[in-house]
């Protein structure tokens, strides 16, 4: 008896073939990969900034009326002010709506970060020259946002910010 070599039948390929298990295999692995991927950007961000920036939100909406108010009377004023990133922390330079430094003020200010709340510092400033306002502020990097408050002696009111950059 002589033996023939076996062919592959009409319409068949003879190696491999997809089936139906492998479509399903091919799409639930593409669809465990982006849940998972989805829930480790998830997890991440949650971490890096959880997002409450203020503990109470309603209350900072209400104020805004008030912030408005507070904004046109300081128009009014036609004062000026500049501020920058020193060496020993933060300075100020205030100015009528004539140029003139303006001396004598009391102001405070707050320096925190552009994105959270964490690592807060409240300043104290200083006059140390006519207008210009210094406040000690040590082992400051990178961007933070600093705002501040000057009142005169007439209990006139001066409200700024500006974001800072230390190296």
């Amino acid at each position: 008896m002589t033996s023939t070599p076996s062919t592959p039948a009409e319409g068949s390929s003879g190696g491999w073939t997809l089936t139906g298990r492998h479509v399903l295999g091919v799409v639930v692995g593409f669809f465990a990969i982006v849940i998972a991927l989805n829930v480790w950007f998830l997890t991440l961000a949650y971490r890096t900034f959880p997002g409450q920036v203020s503990e109470t939100p309603y209350e900072d909406g209400v104020a805004y009326n008030r912030h408005l108010a507070t904004q046109e009377a300081q128009a009014r004023l036609g004062w000026e002010a500049a501020a920058a990133a020193g060496p020993g922390g933060p300075w100020v330079e205030v100015r009528d709506a004539e140029g003139a430094a303006l001396q004598g003020l009391k102001l405070t200010g707050r320096l925190e970060r552009p994105a959270t709340v964490a690592g807060r510092r409240l300043l104290a400033f200083r006059e140390t020259a006519p207008g210009r306002y210094e406040a000690s502020a040590s082992g400051l990097t990178g961007a933070w946002d600093l705002s501040f408050r000057a009142v005169d002696a007439r209990g006139q009111a001066f409200e700024g910010g500006r974001r800072l950059t230390w190296p």
